[in-house]
C-alpha cells in the first residue's frame, strides 16, 4: 500500500489514484491468505452448526480452494425506507445495565484535541438531508455508536451536524 501511495503521489495526473495498489494486492501472501476464508461469513449466514460444517469442509476438504465462491450482499442494499418500518422506541438509559451515548464516549477514553480538523469527510453535503432524511429517516443518527451524527433542525431547515469530537473510531 505505501509503494502504491508513494507511486500516485510521484505522478501529477494520478495523484488521487491508487491504481497500482490493487494489482500488488492480489500478488500478496495476504490476498492468498485472505482468499482461502473468503466464504466464512456466507456460510455462517446458514446458523452455526451448519455454518460450522460447510466452512469446515471448505478448510479441510478444499483447503481453502474450493471453486466457487458465496457473495455477500452490501449492507446499504438490505436498507428499507422508513415508511416501511416500525418505529423503535428505545427504553431510557437506567445507569445500571444501559448508559446513555456521551457517558459511554467518556468511559472510552478517546480524545481529539480542541481544534483537530475534522477526519469524517462527505463526498456531498446535500446527501444527509436529501436521500438519508428524507426516504430513510437518517440512519445514522441510530447506527453511530456515540452520537457522532445529529440531524439538527434550523430555521433554515434541516441539517446535518457532524460530532467530530465524540467519535470512538468504531469504522461503522
Amino acid at each position: 500500500a505505501a509503494e502504491a501511495a508513494f507511486e500516485a503521489l510521484a505522478k501529477e495526473r494520478e495523484r488521487d489514484a491508487l491504481t497500482a495498489y490493487p494489482a500488488a494486492f492480489r500478488d500478496s501472501w495476504l490476498y492468498a491468505e485472505l482468499h482461502k476464508t473468503r466464504n466464512f461469513k456466507p456460510y455462517m449466514k446458514k446458523g452455526l452448526y451448519l455454518g460450522s460444517l460447510l466452512f469446515g469442509i471448505d478448510q479441510v476438504v478444499f483447503r481453502g480452494k474450493a471453486p466457487w465462491t458465496l457473495r455477500n450482499s452490501a449492507d446499504h442494499d438490505k436498507l428499507k425506507p422508513a415508511a416501511e418500518c416500525a418505529k423503535i422506541n428505545y427504553p431510557k438509559p437506567d445507569g445500571v445495565l444501559t448508559f446513555d451515548r456521551l457517558s459511554s464516549v467518556f468511559l472510552s477514553n478517546t480524545n481529539h484535541e480542541e481544534e483537530q480538523p475534522c477526519h469524517l469527510q462527505l463526498k456531498d453535503g446535500a446527501v444527509p438531508i436529501a436521500i438519508n432524511l428524507a426516504r430513510y429517516d437518517a440512519p445514522e443518527q441510530r447506527y453511530c455508536p456515540a452520537g457522532v451524527y445529529e440531524i439538527v433542525n434550523e430555521e433554515a431547515g434541516p441539517r446535518l451536524q457532524i460530532n467530530a469530537q465524540n467519535c470512538v473510531h468504531c469504522k461503522t
